[in-house]
C-alpha cells in the first residue's frame, strides 16, 4: 500500500472516499447498496460521515471497488484516532482565554473550540497579539512562552524595501 497515499488520507472519513469514488465511476449509492447487500440508508449515512464504517461493510466495499482488503477499515481507524484526539484536546481546556476578541475578527469568537483549534489560536496570537496576550495564551494552554514558537506559521510574508 502506498504510504504517501495513506498519509494524505489519514483523518478523512472513509465515507468521503467512497462517495468520491462512486461519483468518479458514475455508480449510485443505491446501486452499490444493492450490490453489497446493505441498506441504502446505512450506506448513505456512512458516505455522509454520520455513521462509522463497519468491518463487514468495509470488506464488501473494498472488494467491490477493487481496493486492498482492509483499506477502508484502516481509514476508519485513522479517522477514529483523529476524532479521539480532537475530543481530548477540547476536554483539556475550559472557558475562554482573556484576550481581545478583535484578534478573531473573522470568526465567531464565542463559537471557537479552544482545545480543537489550539494551533490556529496560538498562531493567531503570535501574529497579532501583544506580549500580554502571548503570556495569557501560554498560561491558558499550560505552556511556557518559549513553547509558543513551535506554533509560529512557517508561511510568513516579509516585505523588502528596495535599496
Amino acid at each position: 500500500m502506498d504510504t504517501k497515499l495513506i498519509n494524505a488520507l489519514k483523518g478523512i472519513h472513509p465515507g468521503k472516499i467512497i462517495g468520491m469514488e462512486l461519483k468518479k465511476r458514475s455508480i449510485s449509492q443505491r446501486d452499490l447498496a444493492e450490490r453489497i447487500d446493505v441498506h441504502y440508508q446505512t450506506l448513505n449515512a456512512v458516505i455522509k460521515g454520520k455513521r462509522n464504517l463497519t468491518v463487514e461493510m468495509s470488506v464488501k466495499i473494498d472488494s467491490f471497488l477493487g481496493y486492498e482488503d482492509g483499506f477502508l477499515n484502516m481509514l476508519q481507524g485513522y479517522y477514529n484516532v483523529q476524532q479521539y484526539h480532537i475530543r481530548q484536546a477540547s476536554e483539556k481546556v475550559s472557558g475562554i482565554p482573556d484576550i481581545r476578541r478583535i484578534l478573531f475578527w473573522d470568526t465567531d469568537f464565542d463559537g471557537i473550540d479552544w482545545g480543537r483549534n489550539k494551533k490556529f489560536v496560538i498562531t493567531r496570537i503570535l501574529e497579532r497579539g501583544n506580549e500580554d496576550e502571548k503570556r495569557k495564551i501560554a498560561k491558558y494552554y499550560g505552556l511556557r512562552i518559549s513553547d509558543l514558537e513551535r506554533f509560529r506559521s512557517k508561511n510568513r510574508y516579509t516585505l523588502h524595501k528596495k535599496s
